[in-house]
């Protein structure tokens, strides 16, 4: 029988804080320790029950996530404590797991349940716990057991442990799903936030889920990590543009004048 982890009678966030160790680091021209926001001394405090990361495709936001997913004992593949189940053909492109040799953690208290989301390995990691449960149940499956969509799977998985004190780490957890489905996980953040039992460190792209009430919003770009508002990201001032006015948004795109977009 599985020990039962003991509840902790300390609201989040557990992980406080996480910095760079340069005597750990090899090779500074090695990725990922020559992404610009590492090249001088890096620290990232957690000070709120939800921390969202915005920036840019490639300033390194999924490695930094999944070097944090490695400190807390998770697979960096996507997974929770104890899970292996996804593919890691992959193994090599990710850094996460090299990342974390070097990272250091400041924990009070040191919590390791939950689980880090990535949408690229959500699919086969639903399957295995579909396949667990249907060897637990021993028998054929209830109707529509194993047919909800990806954003239906997501929902579900993440309503059942919403409740159950730990640290959730989500890579992009729009990606899959759609807008509406957008606003129901906005409900699950913020019932997550107001339970005073989870930490939930996000990377999105999202406006809407970066919206969150009470959430601490960061930027990443090349001179690191800065507070930012929700009105300062570029990704609402180009959703504004867009709900403004599609058709010429669209058109103004495809004729190549808006070159920083």
């Amino acid at each position: 029988m599985a020990r039962r982890s003991r509840r902790i009678n300390l609201p989040a966030p557990y992980l406080k804080r996480v910095w760079l160790d340069a005597e750990r680091i090899a090779d500074r021209k090695a990725y990922p320790f020559c992404l610009p926001f590492f090249e001088d001394d890096f620290e990232l405090r957690f000070d709120r029950a939800v921390t969202i990361i915005v920036g840019e495709n490639g300033t390194g936001k999924s490695t930094l996530l999944e070097g944090i997913a490695a400190l807390a004992g998770y697979d960096e593949a996507g997974g929770g404590k104890g899970y292996r189940p996804v593919d890691h053909s992959r193994a090599l492109e990710k850094m996460g797991g090299s990342l974390s040799d070097a990272l250091k953690a400041a924990w009070l208290p040191k919590l390791t349940n939950g689980w880090f989301f990535r949408a690229e390995s959500f699919f086969s990691v639903a399957r295995y716990l579909d396949e667990a449960a249907l060897d637990d149940i021993g028998g054929p499956p209830p109707p529509d057991f194993l047919s909800h969509s990806h954003g239906e799977g997501f929902l579900r998985f993440f309503e059942e442990r919403c409740d159950r004190q730990g640290i959730f780490i989500f890579d992009e957890p729009e990606s899959a799903l759609s807008p509406s489905r957008q606003v129901e996980f906005l409900k699950l953040l913020d019932r997550m936030d107001r339970s005073g039992i989870c930490q939930v460190i996000m990377a999105t792209h999202s406006p809407m889920l970066m919206a969150l009430p009470n959430a601490r919003l960061l930027r990443l770009t090349r001179g690191g990590l800065e507070p930012a508002s929700l009105e300062e990201t570029d990704h609402l001032r180009i959703w504004r543009e867009f709900c403004a006015d599609p058709e010429g948004f669209v058109a103004e795109a495809l004729r190549g004048d808006n070159g920083d977009i």
